[in-house]
């Protein structure tokens, strides 16, 4: 089965625990703060597998947590690093931030690799806190939690031709002629509901991959009839070929067909437009059209388009064509990314908390400093709270919090902790 769209959560391993323990050796009674820090947590990574085609796995398994690190031990050892946890996808996946919308990743080539959640930092045992002044703190932070997030991922398949047109105009005929690809064949449109792929064999050591596009209507840029579903499966194809029913048996004229499907893929991304095309035109087996295909290659020739006469019935023609196609192929130069495409990154002073309001008056303080610092403190220890408050004093939230009205007593939540407001 081909799935070309899942949604994934993934989790990153948390970081391991530092501990809190003291040197207790015969002959040594004062051995001081002995406690190892923590491991960081796995990373999650996704990875491209060749040998894959489909996103079909995410059906079965959409949660995806990685090992947590190992907690520190006395006699300052450290926790071990958790490995991380690889996903296998394949080539062609487009990654994305299912809450911003952001593009995290790219992957095309087998092997490639990206880190969509990093491990937590391993938590710092209580001999990292040894100063001048606190001699034997018997503290120990927390490991950091590791990130988690929800990601769509997105299939675009990896083919070097892409056959485009109406459906029924004879695609799915076509590359079952030239290839061994099996899609099903059937007199009713978008009898193929998912793209197809097969390989072309010109000659021994010429070949290329071509796609069956199924059938886009008018308004698939904006989503109409199953647009958005595969006018992705385009954009990475390097070569078009444009299919038209040159006998009009659905009752359309080809050359508005032509014209509806270009304005489609200009619509949907302009470089698309720009894109090598060859325009097919099929079903000339069929007696009395040689007058509209007469029409039609003169239309193609003042748009500077390049026609073939084929039949998929017969197979008349499709030889020509792909060998053409296959020349076209081998001189294609890669576009250059435009302006448009480019993503520019602009630094910015990330605000070092926000204080806001819950539905039920709790006062709400968020930020990423202060949340990983609620996240590895151990309120259980009477140091570890008077290191928290001595950061929240100098991180300045509690002048905030007055500036927005909080009284004594009110309730102030950070993360998963309720704190009580005192003076």
């Amino acid at each position: 089965m081909f799935i070309d769209r899942a949604k994934i959560q993934i989790r990153a391993g948390d970081g391991g625990h530092g501990m809190s323990s003291f040197r207790r050796e015969k002959f040594v009674p004062k051995g001081g703060p002995s406690g190892g820090d923590g491991g960081r947590g796995g990373d999650v990574i996704l990875v491209v597998d060749e040998n894959l085609n489909t996103l079909i796995d995410f059906r079965y398994k959409r949660k995806y947590t990685a090992p947590n690190g190992v907690n520190g031990q006395t006699k300052n050892m450290h926790g071990a690093a958790a490995p991380p946890l690889y996903i296998k996808v394949p080539p062609g996946t487009l990654v994305k931030d299912e809450e911003t919308g952001e593009i995290i990743a790219d992957l095309t080539t087998a092997g490639q690799q990206a880190v969509v959640g990093k491990g937590g930092r391993g938590g710092r045992g209580n001999a990292r806190f040894v100063n001048s002044v606190h001699r034997a703190p018997t503290f120990a932070e927390q490991g950091e939690p590791g990130d988690s997030r929800t990601l769509q991922l997105e299939l675009k398949l990896l083919a070097d031709v892409g056959l485009v047109g109406y459906p029924s105009v004879g695609k799915s005929s076509i590359i079952s002629m030239v290839s061994a690809a099996k899609p099903e064949i059937a007199a009713y449109h978008f009898t193929t509901l998912t793209p197809v792929l097969g390989v072309v064999s010109i000659a021994e050591g010429r070949s290329f991959v071509l796609a069956d596009i199924p059938g886009l209507i008018e308004g698939a840029h904006e989503g109409v009839g199953l647009g958005h579903d595969f006018l992705r499966h385009v954009e990475r194809t390097k070569v078009i070929i444009h299919v038209l029913d040159v006998a009009g048996l659905e009752g359309r004229d080809p050359i508005e067909d032509y014209q509806k499907i270009n304005n489609e893929l200009k619509l949907y991304n302009e470089r698309l437009a720009k894109r090598p095309q060859i325009v097919a035109a099929n079903k000339m087996d069929l007696p009395d059209f040689a007058a509209n295909y007469a029409r039609i290659a003169e239309y193609m020739d003042k748009e500077g388009r390049e026609i073939y006469p084929v039949s998929a019935a017969t197979g008349d023609g499709l030889t020509q064509l792909m060998q053409r196609v296959s020349q076209v192929l081998s001189e294609y130069v890669e576009e250059p990314e435009s302006e448009a495409s480019t993503k520019v990154y602009v630094a910015r002073q990330e605000e070092d908390f926000t204080i806001g309001r819950d539905d039920d008056g709790a006062f709400v303080v968020k930020g990423k400093g202060i949340e990983k610092l609620v996240a590895m403190t151990n309120f259980a220890n009477d140091e570890a709270v008077q290191r928290f408050q001595a950061i929240w004093r100098r991180l300045e939230i509690e002048a905030a919090l007055k500036e927005r009205g909080v009284q004594p007593g009110d309730t102030v939540r950070i993360r998963d902790m309720t704190f009580e407001f005192k003076e």
